[in-house]
């Protein structure tokens, strides 16, 4: 992936992100206080995240216990199965968890060694955030619920996130064409 479109990507997915929670409709509202919960999520974004670390798995090369990835492919598809039906509390959350860290690679890859180019860093500092964030909510997910229960709590709070995301994003758009 080219640091364009490394760039160009998560500005335009925070611009939307931005606008829809600056336009603060009761339907996102309440598609995102349920979030957490969901089960049509978890299978969404956790399954998402299953496949997507799966297919990395089959792929290892031969460093990377690639002479394992048969079982090691089996054995980790069986464990997200299971987490279907043992832990389906706050799956969504962990699904959305697994897929920030699997998309920081590619992020962090084309931003790798691009000294001569400093505005990389805006979009290099938040997917470090998004990495801890992602950690720490791995952890504890029911934290997301919290976090979205407080949001929502009065309508300034997620239109003052909404427009900081947009603006954001803006931002960073634009610098992708920098490069």
């Amino acid at each position: 992936m080219s640091l364009f479109l490394a760039t160009l990507l998560p500005g335009l997915f925070l611009a939307v992100l931005g606008a829809t929670l600056l336009a603060n409709r009761p339907a996102v509202v309440a598609s995102l206080q349920l979030l957490p919960r969901s089960s049509s999520a978890a299978l969404v974004l956790f399954g998402g995240g299953a496949l997507w670390f799966l297919w990395l798995v089959w792929h290892l090369s031969a460093a990377d216990f690639g002479e394992y990835h048969v079982l090691l492919t089996v054995g980790f598809a069986a464990v997200a199965v299971l987490a279907f039906k043992c832990v389906p509390d706050f799956l969504a959350v962990r699904g959305l968890c697994v897929l920030v860290l699997l998309a920081a690679a590619p992020l962090l890859n084309a931003a790798y060694m691009e000294y001569e180019h400093p505005q990389r860093l805006l979009l290099v500092t938040p997917v470090y955030l998004l990495i801890a964030a992602a950690i720490w909510l791995g952890v504890q997910p029911y934290r997301l619920r919290d976090f979205f229960n407080w949001l929502f709590l009065r309508p300034g709070r997620s239109r003052g996130l909404g427009g900081a995301l947009l603006a954001y994003g803006l931002v960073l758009a634009a610098a992708a064409f920098t490069y």
